[in-house]
């Protein structure tokens, strides 16, 4: 029997906190690009109030300037919504579209100047990243069946660092433990160490959350042959990490001021890359408004192949979900029953959908706390049966 798919969310009023992401996040989105960037030339900042004028009046969404890589994609994706307007249309392509046209406006393809450079720095800057890499590394004496669960809660929690969303990174990375609405780290973890084979890692944003990742693909290069990650081609969202920002803090990582346990995990962490045992793989799908369902033949080829694919974030969850809003206490492994590999998904809430929740989860939380579906506080931990 087919799936039902609901439809997806979309930017106008029918749904709450996607209309205010559009209409208010988005926006002070490129104010701080600008004031970051004060230094970019009169027409980029043009061109940038542009965009925020043409969101903010509901227009519709202008087609790329040719000549752009990747705009035979855009253009068919836009003509399938000629009727629509950034207000008025379906949200995971109004953010990736919007993070797009901001490369346009930008001119990265031609500079190759990361926009969101300046708060990516700022986030490694600060002292309580590294602190949270030492508490992390801390646990590299335990037993794999206890380190590999501890190190994929404390990557899921550093998915709350998000630096396009303050309400969730305002929040830290301490949890309570009923934060975790759903944990399947350790049967997910017990499967892969009975079987072997490579994992790739689905990485979602840069800083605090890269660094915790990169702990974790430490720690699973002792016991998996080869560890693929895979990234964004170009920036987005603000934070999502790039192949740049890998290479960037894995050097970070050895840096001559970092305790000597942090050396020691970036030079393992450097000749895993060196030696082919780490892979950095970025592509321009991650960077696209297509669900997992749509994903290009190569790569679901390519993913097929793997023991166990860590899926990290928010919007990379909301791959899995057509960013629709399911039944929370749907079965998630049936929502993302189409996937081609033992999946883990990490992600703390940042949005509406949801599945995977015990029956009668979702109806106390909404009585609770009406805004647990997005702020940052609750997170998942979902497996599908070959992972767990």
């Amino acid at each position: 029997m087919s799936l039902q798919r609901p439809p997806p969310i979309r930017t106008d009023a029918s749904n709450r906190f996607a209309h205010h992401s559009m209409r208010v996040r988005v926006p002070d989105i490129l104010r701080d690009v600008q004031r970051r960037n004060a230094d970019y030339a009169p027409s980029i900042h043009g061109a940038l109030e542009q965009l925020r004028d043409e969101i903010l009046g509901d227009r519709p969404m202008a087609p790329l300037l040719l000549p752009a890589i990747d705009a035979s994609a855009w253009s068919r994706a836009l003509s399938d919504r000629e009727d629509e307007s950034w207000l008025r249309t379906d949200w995971f392509f109004a953010e990736a579209y919007f993070y797009r046209r901001v490369l346009q406006a930008t001119r990265f393809w031609e500079t190759g100047r990361d926009p969101y450079r300046p708060i990516k720095s700022d986030e490694l800057a600060d002292a309580a990243p590294w602190r949270a890499v030492e508490g992390a590394l801390s646990l590299r004496s335990r037993p794999p069946e206890e380190r590999l669960p501890a190190l994929c809660r404390a990557s899921l929690w550093g998915n709350r660092m998000d630096l396009s969303y303050t309400a969730s990174a305002a929040r830290g990375l301490a949890a309570n433990q009923d934060d975790l609405l759903v944990d399947d780290t350790e049967r997910a973890a017990a499967a892969l160490l009975s079987t072997p084979g490579d994992v790739h890692l689905l990485i979602d944003n840069a800083g605090t959350e890269l660094l915790l990742d990169l702990v974790l693909t430490d720690a699973l290069l002792d016991f998996i042959p080869r560890v693929l990650l895979h990234v964004k081609m170009v920036p987005t969202f603000v934070s999502d990490a790039t192949a740049a920002d890998v290479r960037n803090t894995i050097a970070a990582l050895e840096a001559p001021e970092r305790r000597p346990e942090v050396r020691a995990a970036g030079a393992r962490l450097r000749e895993a890359f060196h030696d082919g045992r780490l892979g950095i793989h970025p592509g321009l799908y991650w960077n696209s408004h297509r669900f997992f369902f749509d994903m290009p033949p190569l790569l679901r080829s390519c993913l097929a192949t793997a023991r166990l694919v860590i899926s990290k974030g928010d919007a990379n969850y909301r791959r899995f979900t057509g960013d629709a809003l399911w039944p929370p206490s749907t079965p998630f492994p049936r929502v993302a029953s189409f996937f081609p590999a033992p999946l883990l998904a990490l992600r703390t809430l940042k949005s509406d959908s949801i599945a995977g929740l015990p029956e009668g989860m979702a109806e106390r939380l909404d009585e609770d706390d009406p805004a647990w579906r997005n702020n940052g506080r609750r997170g998942v931990a979902l497996a599908s049966p070959g992972a767990a």
